[in-house]
């Protein structure tokens, strides 16, 4: 998860939240109308970085999927959220905020990476090349969204950007003396127990939770 900028920006306030997306998406021309910044990348290595596609990739990926998010950065400035949890803010044109969202706020982005190697035997895969399949029923990649909910404390993020931290993850190296960080093997031990008992391993017959889902 990054926090990036070009520029100032406005760091978000508390209880401000976010969505990007669309689970209801099935085309190409539903995502591409809206939303321009969310794809995939099949891997060739973990540093590929080129060749993304708004659908879900239809041949085995050496090195995994990579899912890429990125939320507007445009804020209107008065609401921490909206009935559809987008309209309070908007992507800029070009590198101008609209004058109905006017406050810089950094931009979020999520890059994900599924290891999808066990799976890279064409033999298993069904003939029209449609391997995968979100958890809400999406076979297409184009329901593609993201949730966000801040949850810095006090002013930190604020200062983060102004102080232009930056990190090298591959490295495990933080560059932001104004934060008190810790490393990602210490972060990965905090652990959250299963709050629904529901088997999630091994071939499964449904998706988890598929059953109670409407329209399905």
């Amino acid at each position: 998860m990054y926090y990036l900028s070009n520029g100032k920006v406005t760091a978000f306030k508390p209880g401000f939240r976010m969505t990007v997306g669309n689970p209801s998406f099935r085309t190409a021309a539903e995502l591409n109308a809206k939303y321009k910044m969310m794809d995939y990348t099949c891997l060739a290595s973990s540093m590929t970085r080129g060749g993304a596609t708004t659908s879900f990739p239809t041949q085995p990926c050496k090195a995994g999927i990579m899912v890429s998010i990125r939320f507007p950065t445009c804020w209107d400035g008065k609401n921490l959220d909206s009935p559809d949890h987008q309209s309070h803010v908007a992507y800029p044109t070009g590198s101008t905020c609209p004058a109905t969202h006017p406050v810089t706020i950094p931009q979020v982005f999520y890059e994900t990476y599924w290891d999808t190697r066990p799976f890279n035997d064409k033999s298993i895969w069904p003939a029209d090349g449609k391997a995968f399949v979100w958890s809400f029923g999406d076979e297409t990649g184009y329901g593609i969204h993201g949730d966000y909910v801040f949850g810095w404390k006090g002013d930190a993020l604020q200062r983060a950007m102004d102080a232009n931290c930056n990190s090298d993850l591959f490295a495990n190296k933080i560059n932001c003396p104004t934060l008190k960080t810790q490393a990602i093997e210490t972060a990965n031990k905090c652990t959250k127990k299963a709050s629904v008992k529901e088997d999630l391993d091994g071939w499964l017959t449904e998706l988890p939770g598929i059953s109670g889902m409407s329209g399905m």
